[in-house]
């Protein structure tokens, strides 16, 4: 069975305490905290911190399973300027620093983009150029990665950044950095604007790390179409039976876009109901 877990995204206004009362409230064992530019773990926070965090967690019995970040759209690890790209193995870097106080197995990375059509100014990058700087990349962060025992988890953002398209394209992207620390963090609605969340999860297989569950309504299109849990187009017995065909049995996070915009609490309720139907539970 696997483990209910949400993005800290989704809890628009509220401290990391709150976030996590919230969260184990509304019954999710989990969850998927962030590096970000400013505030609780910004750039300039401090293991310190981290732990202090850390502390709360285990207080309140919610697990910090995973570290993410939107900061790889802003530095992305494959830009044009080099300050940029180093500024992003940083990031990830720091990620990985986060996840080994936070006792989390795994981080997100967005590995690259060759265009990022909702970022203000972002500078198209030839795709091939953008796949030989990511591989670069992932070849030096798997060294960390190794050393402390944190996966990387290569998150699938085919529309949003115009890259990694496939699930062939992406297997053969992790066979390349050739670490059994970095895989696949699929986001099952991301794929299904141009394809089949169940076919992604049989072909990654046993390279998939963790899993984001968002879902997606075509109609609809552009960030218009991610829906709540079961209002979308993904066939969720198909994916659920894909999972249990490749054994995977970890956390899958809510990364609910956008938040209600009133009472968002809600928004955390319906999402983790909606996991119990998915999962069977309920």
């Amino acid at each position: 069975m696997l483990k209910k877990a949400i993005s800290g995204w989704c809890f628009p206004g509220q401290t990391i305490k709150e976030s996590m009362l919230s969260a184990k409230a509304a019954g999710f064992d989990g969850i998927e905290l962030t590096v970000e530019e400013n505030g609780e773990t910004g750039l300039d926070s401090t293991p310190k911190k981290w732990a202090e965090i850390r502390k709360d967690a285990d207080e309140i019995g919610i697990a910090l399973h995973c570290v993410g970040t939107g900061l790889h759209w802003t530095y992305p690890l494959t830009a044009d300027d080099s300050e940029v790209r180093e500024k992003g193995i940083r990031i990830a870097e720091m990620q990985l620093d986060m996840a080994e106080v936070f006792g989390a197995d795994a981080i997100l990375v967005v590995p690259g983009a060759v265009n990022a059509r909702f970022v203000p100014g972002f500078k198209t990058v030839a795709y091939d150029t953008v796949y030989e700087r990511s591989l670069e990349a992932f070849s030096r962060l798997k060294v960390k990665a190794e050393e402390k025992k944190i996966h990387i988890g290569i998150e699938n953002v085919q529309q949003w950044n115009l890259f990694l398209l496939s699930p062939l394209e992406m297997r053969d992207f992790i066979d390349k950095i050739g670490s059994s620390y970095v895989g696949a963090f699929l986001d099952v609605g991301n794929v299904v604007p141009h394809g089949y969340p169940e076919q992604w999860i049989r072909i990654l297989g046993k390279r998939i790390r963790k899993v984001h569950f968002k879902d997606y309504r075509i109609a609809a299109g552009g960030f218009e179409g991610f829906v709540d849990l079961l209002s979308g187009d993904v066939n969720w017995p198909e994916v659920m039976a894909a999972f249990k065909d490749i054994g995977y049995d970890g956390w899958a996070t809510a990364e609910m876009i956008p938040p209600y915009v009133h009472h968002p609490e809600q928004n955390v309720i319906n999402a983790c109901g909606a996991m119990r139907r998915i999962f069977g539970e309920a």
